[in-house]
This record gives C-alpha cells, sequence and structure tokens, in this order.
C-alpha cells in the first residue's frame, strides 16, 4: 500500500484540521485558509478548542489550581514539514501552555498522530485529558466496535450513529478483556469487502477511551487517547506530557481493507522475531499439568511432542518457589527445589536433546501476599496507601516505578536466563490494576508511569536477551494493542480454548493483529473452560489459522489422534509461511451457522481458505467463496487434510475454477456436521 502523502499548507490561528483519510485524499495540514481548489470534508480541528465555538468535547481538559486556563486558544508557532511527517509547534501564553503535534503517514497506508503539551507558565498546571480527534464525513451512519470478558474476547457490537458520545473507556490498569481495540465508523450497511469505512486505535497498554461524537450541527468525530485517572498528570513549570500514537485507517473496501492496513503495520513495527524465526509449533503444559510439576510426566510429555513434531516445550506456571497453587510465590522468581531438587536442568536438557527449544512462563508484575518479595518489602506494591488493594488470584501489583521493584526483576530474569536456555517467554499479567497509587508518591494514581515502566522492561530484556522471543499475555487477550506488539513477538489471544468460542475470537482480533501473532492452541477434546466436546480435526484447523501450538495433556491422547495431530503440524508447516504473510479475507455469509475465512498470498497466486461449519443451516449450506485471488488466473481447487480423514469434498478430486468465479460465485459446500472445518487450497494454474 502506498504511503499517504503529508503536506503543509500555512496560515495561523484556526486549529490543526484532517482535510481527509488515507484512500481518499489523505492530506494533514496547518489550515489559515481552505487550500484553493479544494474543499475540505470538514473543518473540525485535531484538538478542538471550546475557545473557537467547538460545543462538543474538547480535545484538551485540564486548568491550573486556582481554576484558570481551563479554555486554552494555541496559535501557530512553528510547523516543520516533509513528505511522510509534520510537526506543529503552538503556544497559547495567557494559559501558559505549549502544544506540539505530530503526524506521520506510514508506509501501511495508516497515519498516526500524537500531541505533547508543556506547562510554559508560573505554577503547576492540572491535565485531566488530551485526545487525538480526526473528523469522519457525515455519510458515516453506523459504528462497530468489541467488547468480551475472560475467554471470550473481542466481541463485535453495531449500532447507528445517533447525536452525542459513543464513549469506551478502558479502566482496567492494561489493555483489557473487553478492550474497544478499535472504533470503526461507516457508511450505512458496510461489511467485509464493501462500504467506505474509518477507524481509529489507540497504541496504549493502560487506560484509554476510544469515542466518537456527532453533533446537532453533523460533525462527526473520532477520537482516543490516554485515559487520566484523577491527579495522575499535575504538570510543574516546564515539565511535558505526551499522549500515546493514535492510529488513523480508513478503506473503500469494508473491514477487510482496514484489517489489511493494520497488518502491515504491525508487520512493519512490531519486535523482531528473534529465536526460531518461524512461528515455532510449541507445546504449552498448562492444561496437561496445571501445578502439578512431576518431572516424569514432563519428561513424558516432552517425548511426544517431539514425536509429533513440536518444536518448543514451554513449562507453565508452578516452577518457582513456593508455588503449589496460586496462592503463593509471584515475586520469588527461583526454580523451587522441593519441585525441582535438581533445577529445571534435567527437563531442560531432555528438550534440548529432542530438539526443541525451551519455553518459560513468567508473571513479572505480579506479586502474591504470601512470598518472601512481599514479607520483605510490602511498600512494593501499587496502591493509594493505608489498605490493601483488591486481590485476584490473591495477588497485589507490584509498583514498577519502584526503582528497587524493577532492579529485582532485571535481576531475577538474568539469574534464570543465564542459568538455562531459554527461548521463549509467556509473560502473563493476571490482575487489573486496582487502587493503583504509587508507593513513591504517597498513594498517587500511577497507572500512567506504571505502563511506561512495563514498556521500559520488557525493552531492556529484549536489549539484554535478544535471543528470546516474548509472548504478551494477560489473562489471556487482555494486553492485545499496536504498542504491545512494537515489543513483543506474539500476544496470547485468549485463555478460552474451545474451538467453536476461538472461531469468533480470532475472527474479530484479526481486525486488527495478523495472524502469526496470534497464539492458537489444540487443547483437550472437553475443553476445560466450557465443557463442550470437539473433534481433533475442528480443533486443529481452527488453530491452523494463528500461531500454531497444544495446549493438551497428549498421555491421554489414542495413537490414531497422535498421527493425525502429527499431520496437522506437517500441514502447519507446509503452509505456515502463506498463512503468515498473506491477506486476510473474512467472507460475508448471511447464514449464522456458517464462517469463511482465508489467507491469500502476496501475490495472488495461492489462498488457504477455511470453510467453517458452526451449526446445521437453515437453508442449503452455503457456497465456499474464495476472494482475493487473481481474477485473471485459472485456479486448482483441492481439500487439505490429513490422510486419516474421510474426502468430503467434490468427491475426492479437485475442481479448477477462475479467480473471478471463486469470489462471486465459490464452488458447492456439501452438508458438514456442525463444528467442522473444511479447509482448501487454491493454487494457480495459469500464468
Amino acid at each position: 500500500m502506498e504511503r499517504p502523502q503529508v503536506i503543509s499548507i500555512g496560515g495561523s490561528g484556526t486549529g490543526l484540521t484532517l482535510l481527509a483519510w488515507p484512500d481518499r485524499l489523505p492530506d494533514i495540514a496547518w489550515l489559515g485558509q481552505p487550500l484553493d481548489g479544494v474543499v475540505p470534508e470538514s473543518r473540525v480541528s485535531i484538538l478542538p478548542e471550546h475557545a473557537r465555538a467547538w460545543l462538543g468535547r474538547p480535545g484538551l481538559v485540564g486548568h491550573r489550581v486556582d481554576g484558570t486556563a481551563w479554555s486554552p486558544e494555541f496559535t501557530e508557532v512553528d510547523v516543520s514539514a516533509a513528505a511522510d511527517r509534520i510537526t506543529v509547534h503552538a503556544a497559547d501564553a495567557v494559559a501558559g501552555l505549549g502544544l506540539v503535534s505530530e503526524f506521520e503517514a506510514l508506509e501501511s497506508g495508516a497515519i498516526r498522530a500524537r500531541h505533547a503539551v508543556t506547562n510554559t507558565g508560573a505554577g503547576p498546571y492540572i491535565l485531566d485529558a488530551l485526545d487525538v480527534v480526526v473528523p469522519v464525513p457525515d455519510r458515516a451512519a453506523e459504528i462497530l466496535d468489541f467488547t468480551g470478558r475472560w475467554v471470550v474476547e473481542r466481541q463485535p457490537q453495531r449500532h447507528p450513529i445517533r447525536d452525542g458520545l459513543w464513549t469506551r473507556e478502558n479502566r482496567h490498569g492494561r489493555t483489557g478483556h473487553d478492550a474497544a481495540t478499535m472504533l470503526i465508523a461507516g457508511v450505512s450497511g458496510f461489511d467485509f469487502a464493501h462500504g467506505e469505512v474509518w477507524a481509529l486505535h489507540v497504541a496504549w497498554s493502560g487506560n484509554s477511551v476510544h469515542r466518537l461524537e456527532r453533533l446537532s450541527s453533523g460533525e462527526i468525530t473520532l477520537a482516543g487517547g490516554e485515559l487520566l485517572l484523577p491527579g495522575e498528570v499535575v504538570l510543574a513549570p516546564g515539565e511535558k506530557y505526551r499522549t500515546p500514537w493514535v492510529y488513523v485507517v480508513s478503506s473503500l473496501v469494508g473491514l477487510d481493507g482496514l484489517s489489511a492496513t493494520f497488518h502491515a503495520q504491525v508487520r512493519a513495527a512490531a519486535a523482531p522475531v528473534t529465536g526460531a524465526k518461524t512461528r515455532a509449533v510449541m507445546l504449552n503444559v498448562w492444561e496437561a499439568v496445571y501445578f502439578n510439576h512431576d518431572l516424569d510426566r514432563l519428561l513424558a510429555l516432552a517425548d511426544t511432542a517431539a514425536a509429533v513434531g513440536v518444536e518448543r516445550f514451554v513449562l507453565d506456571d508452578g516452577w518457582f518457589l513456593g508455588r503449589h497453587d496460586d496462592d503463593a510465590g509471584l515475586g520469588d522468581w527461583t526454580v523451587d527445589r522441593t519441585t525441582w531438587p535438581d533445577g529445571l536442568h534435567p527437563l531442560v536438557k531432555h528438550v534440548l536433546h529432542l530438539g526443541m527449544d525451551f519455553g518459560l512462563w513468567w508473571e513479572p508484575e505480579m506479586v502474591n501476599p504470601d512470598s518472601d518479595l512481599y514479607r520483605e518489602h510490602p511498600d512494593w506494591i501499587l496502591s493509594t496507601g493505608g489498605r490493601i488493594p483488591p486481590m485476584h488470584r490473591n495477588q497485589l501489583v507490584l509498583d514498577l516505578t519502584h526503582p528497587e521493584a524493577f532492579d529485582h526483576l532485571v535481576r531475577s530474569f538474568d539469574a534464570l536466563a543465564a542459568e538455562y536456555p531459554i527461548s521463549f517467554v509467556k509473560w502473563d499479567h493476571n490482575s487489573d490494576l486496582i487502587d493503583a497509587g504509587s508507593s513513591l508518591r504517597g498513594g498517587a494514581a500511577a497507572v500512567h508511569e506504571q505502563t511506561l515502566a512495563f514498556y521500559a522492561l520488557i525493552d531492556d530484556l529484549r536489549r539484554r536477551h535478544p535471543e528470546i522471543e516474548w509472548e504478551s499475555c494477560a489473562s489471556g487477550g487482555g494486553r492485545i494493542d499496536l504498542e504491545v506488539l512494537e515489543r513483543f513477538d506474539s500476544v496470547w489471544t485468549s485463555d478460552g480454548t474451545d474451538p467453536l468460542t476461538r472461531q469468533h475470537i480470532q475472527r474479530w482480533t484479526a481486525q486488527l493483529i495478523p495472524y502469526e501473532f496470534l497464539g492458537s492452541h489444540i487443547a483437550a477434546a472437553r475443553s476445560h473452560q466450557t465443557g463442550r466436546t470437539s473433534s481433533l480435526s475442528f480443533r486443529a484447523a481452527t488453530a491452523l489459522f494463528g500461531q500454531f501450538g497444544i495446549q493438551w495433556n497428549l498421555g491421554e491422547a489414542t495413537p490414531a489422534e497422535l498421527d493425525e495431530l502429527a499431520q496437522w503440524i506437517e500441514i502447519y508447516k507446509q503452509y505456515r509461511g502463506l498463512l503468515h504473510s498473506g491477506r486476510v479475507v473474512r467472507v460475508d455469509v448471511t447464514d449464522p451457522g456458517v464462517l469463511v475465512h482465508g489467507v491469500v498470498s502476496p501475490d495472488r497466486r495461492e489462498g488457504l481458505f477455511g470453510y467453517v461449519q458452526l451449526d446445521e443451516t437453515v437453508h442449503t449450506p452455503p457456497a465456499f467463496r474464495m476472494p482475493g485471488l487473481d481474477p485473471s488466473l485459472t485456479y486448482r481447487v483441492e481439500e487439505v487434510r490429513p490422510d486419516a480423514l474421510p474426502v468430503s469434498t467434490w468427491r475426492g478430486r479437485g475442481v479448477e475454477a477462475g479467480g473471478a468465479a471463486l469470489a462471486a460465485m465459490g464452488l458447492p459446500a456439501p452438508a458438514r456436521a456442525p463444528e467442522s472445518v473444511l479447509v482448501a487450497r487454491a493454487v494457480a494454474i495459469s500464468s
């Protein structure tokens, strides 16, 4: 996708305005007068000000202790512009504030923006909110965002745009299972492949706000930024606060167009994959053994895993001092010699001998009251002072802004990495930040500083240990955003491993994140979360469209199941390159019993598609359409399946069809049992 152009127009005093979105007229400008010959789609300022008669929510909210400077009016001081970025310096001498607004046009096709405000006055300035605001054309009629909970993340919710504010506030102290993820405004009836849509995403891993506003005068805006807690940012003279990056993306071809741009951005900006560099097939032992760490049992699991083609063995929670359940041990990051008298060495040596990498679970930001760390340093937790915050899983949040606590974590991990050849870390974060006050500032709100300290910690550890791959986990998918993906190699999409639920979670998480970053595992036949039973083929075909892994006690699998599993692993390895580099497509199907999705290679000569039968269909099953291929080419389409599975389509023969026909009409999909997936490959046979 071409990089949008950013231009400067000059003038002063009327506010920074987004003329139009990427894919239309992607120009950002500081407007004094309208550009000759161009009628802006909106004159809404990128930082709307009450002083300029903006009657919606202002972009900047704050005041001085005496109540003054609450209605600033910024005037341009300087503009620096290039083909791909613009920086505007503005000031309000009366309010004693300086403003720097930055805009970057990215090669992915996205634009990102942020503001920084500096207190240039004599006394403290209390900042309540600073958001990036962008206009949306008045033809936008509907809004889509996401909600959810633990094991059911990123569920879509959609409704008409009406006058007033639609606000999604996140107060979890992390991105959250119910995160809006992004706000999408679009023309009436937009879907995956059709319609004009505009999206905004706040790249921040702490508290955040996404909002859409329509005034009675007709202006529509999308806005976002960090949600600041009371008194969290008080700027002393000369101090500055900078917002997170806010990404804006548009598409003329529906939601898949938005995803293509976001995916290009993630792939360009994400932390480089280290270690195996191939999105290794992993076995995580959590659902296999939980806290029951028995060496012989784990060695047997490793043997079976290696035999079916697993490339990485990950030891989850339960390996460290005093950790026999979730009531104790967090903070004491040394191997428990009661459970592991010889340390982890016997297991690690065996895993490496089998040709697999070794990975480890870690939850650095949390501490149990029943731990040596807490007994020695009860003042190292986030709290407002005078009381213990509410606990989840009997744990509290370690104050990463405390230098000694920060150093403790660095030293602890350095010691582990020095003793064991760790190739992968699953970084967990299981509690919301409640009563999250600074231990160094008398209990003042500290989510902002904690989030910055989290970034500093992973940045420092990546620098110290460049050989390690890092996975972001927060009770599953509770910390997924673009800022996290600049630091982590992957995310654990959800603790929910039931494939029926996972189909929806992965479908909508892919609105922001491409498949190769989404951890997706095969679990036991009977789901540990829902109790629902599913076939191995359904579990495997669901995990195929992600970063494929296993979280199943393979010691309970039959020989036939292990043989089928090994074949699914080979299928994943065969198509890993395509799945993790192509364009995600999702098909609009009117029958709620069916989902269709796929990945098409960058040259459009190959695609891998899944026809997901969720439930019985009311009518004849809808056609298996395969969009995104080159309409001028002819393709051969064949089912992809382990040899152990019965032939289910096209009488066991492949079919040939043109790319245009596959997109418009598709192939007949035979009746299938509920909770099953037909996986098909289309490959060009003509040049």
